[in-house]
């Protein structure tokens, strides 16, 4: 197969490459530098002291939520340094960020933060609390989009509640949930598909063939070998 090429759809690592080092830390987002990778999804919460730390879970092994403990405590929890958001926009400034918002309690610093780097990064704003979501296009110069884990019965009235904000211009889906009709409805209305969840090649070329802007892997390796990037 032909290398990939910046023309090609885009190639995200889902809280970096971590394969090797845990997931959502410098090192991962290094690990997907040095890949070639596009852009990296990364997920934000607030720790109880304020800060945006980098981090999927909403309770640590041990049960306790995250949003009670300071990041010293959660590092200790998760036995690895736990990057805040700012650590990893200063660090990788070239690369496409996906900024999750997992909590809406994370939402106001989340908003602060990205309104020093919006004209300096490349930002993709996205959250399964769509009314976040829509706190952000108010707010942000940036490209903001709605996380579905399922296939709506009216894609369209999902579309049209967006129409007084023109910064949500995207959706990310679940892969199971998708198909070409569902897609091409989207496309129509002028709006771009994202898909997270693609576990292999096979997968990454089926969206390949269906038009999708861009892909958010967990293993993005499974591309960067089998493309010969």
């Amino acid at each position: 197969m032909p290398a990939r090429t910046s023309s090609d759809m885009l190639l995200l690592a889902h809280r970096g490459c971590h394969a090797d080092v845990p997931e959502n830390t410098l090192a991962a987002f290094e690990a997907a530098v040095k890949l070639k990778i596009d852009g990296i999804e990364t997920d934000v919460r607030l720790s109880v002291d304020g800060d945006l730390v980098l981090l999927h879970e909403r309770v640590t092994p041990q049960g306790r939520p995250v949003a009670e403990l300071v990041r010293a405590e959660l590092e200790k929890v998760f036995s690895h340094d736990v990057p805040v958001l700012t650590d990893a926009l200063d660090a990788f400034p070239d690369l496409l960020w996906n900024i999750e918002i997992k909590d809406p309690a994370a939402a106001e610093a989340t908003i602060e933060v990205l309104e020093r780097y919006q004209g300096s990064r490349r930002l993709l704003v996205t959250s399964f609390r769509h009314d976040v979501v829509i706190r952000c296009a108010e707010r942000l110069a940036v490209d903001c989009g709605l996380l579905l884990a399922h296939r709506p019965l009216d894609v369209a009235m999902i579309i049209a509640g967006c129409t007084r904000y023109p910064r949500i211009a995207c959706l990310v889906w679940d892969y199971n949930a998708v198909d070409n009709e569902i897609l091409g409805a989207v496309t129509a209305a002028g709006w771009r598909n994202y898909v997270y969840g693609v576990m292999t090649f096979a997968e990454w070329r089926h969206c390949a063939s269906l038009g999708i802007a861009g892909v958010i892997m967990d293993d993005p390796t499974l591309v960067v070998r089998a493309a010969g990037i």
